[in-house]
């Protein structure tokens, strides 16, 4: 079988790799147009791009899916089946409608929930123990196909967006391959989902990573750990952006009336948090942060140097 690949970040190569290890053959990878990256903002190959090419697959980077050009080269290669993963747009009815088989898609969520643009982030700010990868035959909405497999992971406590994107693609990774066999034999019945129990996750901005402590620590640190990498968590202090990297919460479910919520206090839970901000339940202790301009830090270094910011009152809204 004939198979076109559709992707874009770096946390699909596994799932490309798998592909290229089954007996089917990929005729082509479709990945976005080059970007600029790093401090230099230099435009530079994707890992996917990279991958691709070192394994003698052929790489396009249409800047619309709908050009001629594009149409053109895809029908050429008369690919029987596309396999999508994160590759960032909406596919046009013209090309979900070239393959015979159609158009699969692997997504980092038990759909119907968190359709979009950012399922693990999502689930992972709403304090999600379960979520999964599901495969669905696409059809012309947003993550609206029927579904042809699912699976759940649980969410480890340790848990942020990159580390659990990553494992969801590879354990997709695996239940594409043993789905596309069944998918060819005919042996697996598409499933149409409940479009009632439908959400939809929001593409992510950067002030998403605001943190407002009238919250309660618990969330602030779902939410931590959500925006980590992307977009980050983050405060102000004196003018500064302060970016809260690692963190957790403290005395859950406890009322902490002395203070207001965004007031700084010091701590001694553990060596590694020595300082935490009062929220509207509990405390979010902090372990590892950053404050702008300078490198990451742990919490007890950054008092040493900064011992002032104990008593400070930090904003629940962005200073302006």
């Amino acid at each position: 079988m004939k198979i076109l690949f559709m992707g874009t970040p770096q946390v699909v190569i596994p799932v490309l790799e798998a592909l290229v290890a089954t007996r089917h053959d990929v005729i082509g990878v479709v990945t976005q147009p080059d970007a600029k990256s790093g401090r230099g903002r230099v435009v530079a190959p994707s890992p996917l791009k990279e991958f691709a090419a070192s394994n003698g697959l052929k790489v396009l980077q249409p800047a619309s899916l709908r050009s001629k050009k594009f149409l053109a080269e895809i029908r050429g290669l008369a690919p029987e089946l596309i396999t999508v993963a994160a590759y960032g747009k909406i596919l046009p009815e013209a090309v979900l409608a070239l393959p015979r088989l159609g158009s699969i898609n692997v997504h980092p969520s038990l759909l119907p929930k968190y359709r979009g643009a950012s399922p693990v982030a999502a689930s992972l700010s709403n304090g999600d123990n379960i979520t999964g990868v599901s495969i669905m035959l696409m059809d012309k909405g947003m993550d609206t196909g029927p579904l042809l497999a699912q699976q759940q992971e649980i969410i480890l406590p340790d848990d942020d967006t990159g580390r659990l994107t990553n494992r969801l693609f590879r354990r997709g990774a695996q239940l594409l391959v043993m789905t596309l066999e069944r998918w060819v034999n005919r042996t697996v019945t598409p499933v149409p989902q409940d479009h009632s129990r439908a959400t939809v996750s929001a593409v992510l901005v950067k002030t998403d990573g605001l943190l407002d402590f009238s919250r309660t620590a618990e969330q602030l640190v779902n939410q931590i750990r959500a925006f980590r990498p992307w977009p980050g968590a983050y405060t102000t202090w004196e003018g500064r952006r302060l970016k809260i990297l690692e963190a957790l919460s403290l005395f859950p479910n406890t009322e902490i009336s002395e203070e207001n919520p965004g007031t700084v206090i010091s701590v001694r839970e553990d060596a590694t948090v020595s300082a935490a901000i009062v929220t509207s339940n509990g405390l979010l202790g902090l372990r590892r942060i950053q404050l702008e301009g300078k490198r990451p830090t742990d919490c007890g270094e950054f008092l040493r140097g900064y011992p002032e910011f104990v008593g400070a009152h930090l904003p629940n809204v962005e200073s302006s």
